[in-house]
């Protein structure tokens, strides 16, 4: 079976699956107690039963729940996530808005977390008895244990409180708005120092115990033994045969990890204040803004198939075994 014929395949299982996440997002959030009627009438200091019915009546949730689904995955198949109550804009335009600011965040610390990891586990993995592995253990172990918002707490506490080097919150200085682009875009890598290296943090720690394990077995393979015996220089051996056959597992686990740093980014956005779609989708559930919050879910279980059907790919290319099988 060609590459053309998997990707096809793994799009037709990724639809199914968008398809269930969908129906088993509305469904649990349509069961929950309280409708966006409720929130309306909260915000106008209460509301009558008529009233109530009223509300209801007009944004289509006095009908039955195929009805209501129906319409939904309908809309959807449209690329309409509906309108924001609370914000009184379309969802579509406010994931739009919000998103560059996640993007930024979510890569920006998968690919600082995946470069050190990588780095501090073929160091440790090429000294396994040097004080150097005794580090990375110890970094592994302090990034398991410590919660990603406890992590970005310290950090403000130490960057911000103690030694002020960097800002606290935001994405940008208001006073910037009018500048250059390119003073923009240095203030914005300001700010994004300590949500990055928080959000990393974790996940650091994860790729560099998971690239010394994989190093120190692809070390003790036949193949490995066979290219020193042929007189290989060990860099040669260490970096072109070993680190190269490594690499699936660490691929593999990025991919994975993907969901669980956009649910971390969420956290993280809240204690920095950045402006991304954890932010948005913290103020939408405290507004109980429905469509917004079904709209961000929506989208981010998007985002999770698309990447993990990509981290397929990339392994069929990156190891020959699979793309073999």
């Amino acid at each position: 079976m060609g590459l053309g014929q998997i990707l096809a395949k793994r799009i037709g299982y990724g639809l199914i699956l968008l398809i269930a996440v969908v129906v088993l997002n509305f469904t649990l959030i349509t069961i929950a107690p309280g409708d966006v009627a409720d929130s309306i009438a909260g915000d106008m200091g209460g509301a009558d039963a008529e009233v109530l019915a009223e509300i209801r009546s007009r944004y289509g949730l006095d009908q039955p729940f195929a009805v209501q689904l129906g319409r939904y995955i309908s809309s959807i198949a449209a690329l309409d996530l509906g309108y924001s109550y609370f914000y009184n804009a379309p969802v579509t335009e406010l994931i739009l808005q919000r998103l560059p600011a996640t993007l930024l965040l979510v890569f920006s610390s998968q690919i600082l977390a995946i470069a050190v990891g990588l780095l501090l586990g073929v160091m440790a993995a090429r000294k396994p008895n040097s004080f150097t592995n005794l580090i990375v253990t110890f970094l592994s172990l302090f990034g398991f244990a410590a919660p990603v918002f406890w992590t970005g707490i310290l950090l403000i506490i130490l960057f911000v409180a103690i030694w002020p080097v960097f800002p606290v919150g935001g994405m940008m200085s208001a006073l910037l708005i009018d500048a250059p682009w390119y003073e923009q875009w240095v203030n914005i890598a300001y700010h994004l120092v300590l949500p990055m290296v928080t959000l990393a943090s974790i996940y650091l720690a994860l790729y560099s115990r998971l690239t010394r394990a994989s190093m120190q077995e692809v070390l003790g393979s036949d193949y490995v033994r066979t290219a020193r015996a042929k007189g290989l220089a060990e860099n040669k051996v260490f970096y072109k045969h070993a680190l190269k056959n490594s690499l699936g597992p660490l691929v593999t686990v990025a991919g994975l990890q993907f969901s669980a740093v956009i649910s971390g980014a969420v956290v993280v956005e809240a204690v920095f204040s950045w402006p991304g779609l954890g932010t948005l989708a913290l103020q939408s559930i405290l507004a109980r803004d429905t469509p917004t919050i079904m709209g961000i879910l929506f989208f981010s279980s998007l985002v999770v198939i698309v990447v993990n059907i990509l981290t397929d790919m990339a392994l069929r290319m990156i190891d020959p075994r699979i793309r073999a099988d």
